[in-house]
């Protein structure tokens, strides 16, 4: 679940950019704002769990790097903080992808716009539940 989070925009992203000529511009539309959509419900859960129960969690993915002294993992830290900011963060964006869906509508690269809308959204994500500060510098 806590991975969800930050993976649906990003697949959002790439399916609406690889797939978009595809399944048209309603579809594109649907399916990247279904995904930032489904990523701010997952969000209020995760509120839900970090607030009120008080479990925080950390999320390693991989040694990033080793060095002597310094080793850096590729990791998410979820506390109430990082989560109350996921769920700005995801609700906002869906806000303006409902709004760029209505605002955009006569230009025909909408479907594009929206991918790199689901991009921006998916890196912001990464930036607020970064373990440090290199995967934040990632973000």
């Amino acid at each position: 679940m806590y991975l969800c989070i930050l993976v649906l925009p990003f697949l959002s992203f790439f399916s609406t950019n690889l797939f978009g000529r595809f399944i048209g511009v309603s579809g594109s539309c649907c399916l990247s704002t279904a995904s930032i959509f489904c990523s701010f419900l997952l969000s209020f859960l995760m509120f839900y769990e970090s607030s009120i129960c008080s479990s925080f969690c950390t999320v390693t993915l991989c040694k990033w790097f080793h060095s002597e002294l310094f080793i850096s993992f590729w990791a998410f830290y979820f506390d109430s903080v990082s989560v109350v900011m996921l769920l700005v963060v995801s609700g906002v964006s869906m806000l303006v992808h409902f709004y760029s869906i209505e605002y955009m509508a006569a230009d025909e690269h909408q479907s594009r716009f929206l991918g790199y809308l689901s991009l921006f959204t998916g890196f912001m994500l990464i930036l607020v539940a970064a373990d440090n500060f290199i995967v934040m510098f990632f973000g």
